[in-house]
C-alpha cells in the first residue's frame, strides 16, 4: 500500500495530508480493515464548518456504522463524490482515491499536534 510519509493521524483513526492551508482527510488502512466491507459513505457537505474532533462523516460497513471525526477545525471545501457510487474505495485505496473530504484549516497548529506515523503505528501495534 502506497502511504505518503507526511500524513498525520488522529487517535480515532483518521489521517490528514496538509498542503498549505488545505487538508485532505480519510480513514486509515487499520480503520478500513476493522470495518471490513464498506457499503456506504456520507462525506460532509461543502461549506460546513467543523471543529476538531467533531463528527464530519459517516461510513457503514457490513458490520457497523461508524462516525468519522475531523482531525482539525475548518471549513469543508470539497467532498469525495466518487464515494457515492463506490464507497469500497475506502477499502481498496484508503490513502488515495478513498479520501473523504478536504478542509481549509482554521488553526494549522491542530494538524501539527496530531500523531506522526511512528506514534500512530505504536497506537495500533504495528
Amino acid at each position: 500500500m502506497n502511504v505518503p510519509n507526511n500524513l498525520r493521524y488522529a487517535e480515532s483513526h483518521e489521517w490528514i495530508l496538509v498542503e498549505g492551508d488545505t487538508g485532505t482527510v480519510g480513514i486509515t488502512d487499520h480503520a478500513q480493515a476493522e470495518l471490513t466491507d464498506i457499503v456506504f459513505a456520507e462525506p460532509p457537505p461543502v461549506g460546513k464548518t467543523l471543529a476538531a474532533g467533531e463528527v464530519a462523516a459517516v461510513v457503514e460497513s457490513v458490520k457497523a456504522a461508524s462516525d468519522i471525526y475531523t482531525p482539525v477545525s475548518g471549513e469543508v471545501i470539497e467532498r469525495n463524490d466518487a464515494l457515492d457510487a463506490n464507497p469500497s474505495l475506502l477499502n481498496t485505496d484508503p490513502f488515495g482515491q478513498g479520501w473523504i473530504f478536504k478542509i481549509r484549516l482554521s488553526n494549522p497548529a491542530e494538524a501539527a499536534a496530531l500523531k506522526d506515523p511512528a506514534a500512530y503505528g505504536a497506537q495500533i501495534g504495528a
